[in-house]
């Protein structure tokens, strides 16, 4: 919707070229709800919490993974104010979201709210140093669910007694 907006305003179908405010804030606003971003992040925890863990691994790293590389590439072309504003408030929703969980699902899915808006605050500064926050939140991401999915581990209950089955895994807890 965002390159029909900048379409009719300026003639130009490309959303490398944005030049119109409304399609810039349209198109960040977009991506934000692809990636879970606050305040469109609503659907990220229910989802993630009623998926299966390698479903899960598939929402919170593949997946982020064509949104975050628009930004990247529209990096300025975005509305950086916008952009900024949803990541401080993702920031803030992720950390005290994940405060009172007992599902790990739900721990991790606001985790990665938080973790969005870490990048997508670090976006608006510097878009490789953006690209590495996404590799490395990519690369602590899939070993963790990976071992979450071999130890069968749903709750922190269940993550405080993984040690007496899988010795490997007792630095988790």
């Amino acid at each position: 919707f965002s390159s029909v907006m900048n379409a009719q305003a300026t003639g130009q179908w490309s959303i490398l070229q944005l030049e119109d405010p409304l399609a810039q804030t349209l198109l960040t606003v977009a991506l934000a709800m692809k990636l879970g971003l606050a305040p469109a992040h609503f659907w990220l925890p229910e989802v993630l919490q009623g998926s299966s863990f390698k479903t899960g691994l598939i929402i919170i790293t593949w997946q982020k993974l064509a949104p975050m590389t628009l930004l990247l590439l529209t990096w300025n072309q975005t509305s950086m104010l916008t952009l900024m504003m949803m990541g401080s408030l993702s920031v803030a929703v992720g950390g005290l979201g994940g405060l009172n969980q007992t599902q790990l699902r739900k721990v991790i899915a606001f985790s990665s709210i938080a973790h969005l808006g870490w990048m997508a605050t670090i976006i608006t500064k510097s878009n490789k140093l953006a690209l590495l926050n996404l590799t490395t939140y990519i690369l602590i991401s899939t070993p963790m669910m990976l071992s979450l999915i071999f130890s069968s581990t749903k709750t922190t209950q269940d993550l405080t007694t993984t040690w007496t089955t899988s010795p490997m895994l007792a630095p988790l807890t």
